[in-house]
Formats: C-alpha cells, sequence, structure tokens
C-alpha cells in the first residue's frame, strides 16, 4: 500500500490557477511572515495570488504569553476561528496555503487548520515563487473577504507539552527542525540558551525541499525520515525555534506516510525554563 500522501498534502500552481478559476473556488492564504520582517502586509499588497487574503502570523495563527511559555503559543479555538471567519472561510470551504518563505509560514495555517477540523486544507508547493515561476499573474492591492461562518474545534492534531517532550526521546523519535548550528549550540541568535533538548535528534527544515523550493518527493523524504530512526511503529514529534517551521516538518512527515506531534513551545519554551537540561553534542 502507498504511503505517499502528496496530493492531500500540496496543490501545484497550475492546479491552484485552476481551481481559483472555477464553481467550487478555495480560500487561499497568504501568510507573509519572517523573523526579519514579521509583518508581511505590504509585500502582500505589492503582489499577490489573486484573491488570497493576508494572514498575519503573530496576531492570528499565535497567542502572546510569558517568555516561558514560548514565542508563538497556539492561539485559542476561540481566537483561530474569529480569524478563519474574517478570512472568508465558512463550512465546507477547502483552503490552501502559501507564502513567500518555501512553506515555512504557510505551514503553521495548514497545520492550525488541520487541527481544528478543516478536512480540506493545503500548501501551494513552492510557494509564491513557484507561482510567479509558472508565469501565473499576482495582483495587488488588499483582499476584503466576506465574512465566514466556520465553526472550529481543538484537538484535531496531537501535541505535546514541555514535560512530555523532556521523555519523548525515550519511547519515540524527537526531531529538531533548526538549522544544524542552533543544535550542536555552536549559536543562538534568538533564544536565552544554545543547544537543544536532550535525546533530540536535528532535521533542519530545509532538508525537506528541492532547489526550487518546493518538497521533496514522498520516497525521499520517507527514506531520509527513516534514517533518522522514524518507522511506522515509532512515535515521532518536532519542534523548532517557536513551533512555526516545525509545522513544516510535520507536513514533509505527513506527505511520506508518517503522523506526528508537535510541541508547540519548541526551544524558545524549553530554553527560558532554566531547570531544563540542555544537550550541545549531535
Amino acid at each position: 500500500m502507498s504511503t505517499d500522501r502528496t496530493a492531500e498534502i500540496l496543490i501545484s500552481p497550475d492546479a491552484l490557477a485552476a481551481a481559483i478559476g472555477s464553481d467550487d473556488a478555495p480560500v487561499v492564504l497568504d501568510v507573509r511572515w519572517r523573523l526579519d520582517k514579521p509583518d508581511g502586509r505590504d509585500d502582500h499588497a505589492a503582489g499577490h495570488i489573486p484573491g488570497a487574503v493576508y494572514v498575519d502570523l503573530d496576531g492570528e495563527l499565535a497567542e502572546h504569553g510569558e517568555p516561558t511559555d514560548g514565542r508563538h503559543p497556539l492561539p485559542s479555538t476561540e481566537h483561530l476561528q474569529a480569524a478563519a471567519r474574517r478570512w472568508g472561510v465558512s463550512q465546507g470551504n477547502s483552503v490552501v496555503v502559501t507564502d513567500d518563505l518555501n512553506a515555512m509560514s504557510a505551514a503553521r495555517a495548514w497545520w492550525l487548520l488541520r487541527a481544528a477540523g478543516v478536512a480540506d486544507v493545503r500548501i501551494l508547493d513552492g510557494g509564491l515563487r513557484a507561482w510567479r515561476a509558472a508565469g501565473l499573474p499576482l495582483e495587488e492591492g488588499a483582499v476584503e473577504p466576506v465574512e465566514g461562518d466556520v465553526v472550529l474545534r481543538s484537538g484535531g492534531l496531537p501535541t505535546v507539552d514541555i514535560d512530555g517532550a523532556a521523555v519523548f526521546p525515550e519511547t519515540g523519535v524527537l526531531i529538531d527542525a533548526r538549522a544544524g548550528e542552533r543544535y550542536r549550540g555552536e549559536v543562538e541568535p534568538i533564544d536565552p540558551r544554545a543547544g537543544h533538548i536532550p535525546g533530540a535528534v536535528n532535521r533542519p527544515t530545509g532538508a525537506n525541499l528541492v532547489s526550487g523550493g518546493g518538497f521533496k518527493a514522498a520516497d525521499d523524504l520517507r527514506a531520509e525520515f527513516e534514517a533518522l530512526g522514524v518507522t511506522d511503529d515509532t512515535p515521532v514529534a518536532v519542534y523548532c525555534g517557536s513551533g512555526v517551521t516545525a509545522a513544516h516538518q510535520i507536513a514533509a512527515l505527513a506527505i511520506a506516510g508518517f503522523d506526528a506531534t508537535l510541541y508547540p513551545g519548541s526551544w524558545s519554551q524549553w530554553s527560558n525554563h532554566p531547570d531544563r537540561p540542555v544537550a550541545t553534542t549531535d
């Protein structure tokens, strides 16, 4: 039996263009966000996929708490539902998420909406870069959608808290999705301590991508995850800096046929707890 779930997770630029022109068009969400430029409204206004609604990752896809909660705690169901309705999402809508960061920020919206019960959420493979490369049009300005009526629920995808992350390597594979130098503790440009959760293995999120910015083929991803010890019978969890790009890793695992758990607090939470041990070797 094939484990390839690519069609469930991804959509190509040409397929999205055709869907936008259909009677059952998806809601397209533009999650423009980067660590060095978290507000992407001006980039969105300068050029976006026709009809795509801007999504504010910091304001709509996260709560804000103490440093010990991490930099991007998961939003409440009520918070996310209000945002999704503002984006124009209604019951039964399909949703496509995109960005200009090789889907690394868009995957946060993908994971949250899936976890909240939206059945059909896909990532534009290759994002805006692939859309442009396909010669497809962009539009300028803001998009003001009609209010939606979607009803969201909580708990549709598994998560683990800081205590669960601490013991996860005893029975499963805990993947650190940050760059290798941060994992090894050689540098730490953002969080208060350098290193990684003891027992975690490193697979930078960028390893999921081909040179053009799209996801690798399912068979290639599966082989690479299996080399880390992931199997159909082995639990796997993922963390990153603040729980954003970890969702991209979870999408890659899903494409390869593996269901994974998110540690939302990630390193930004762990490193703000001085009592938690830190490892700095591979």
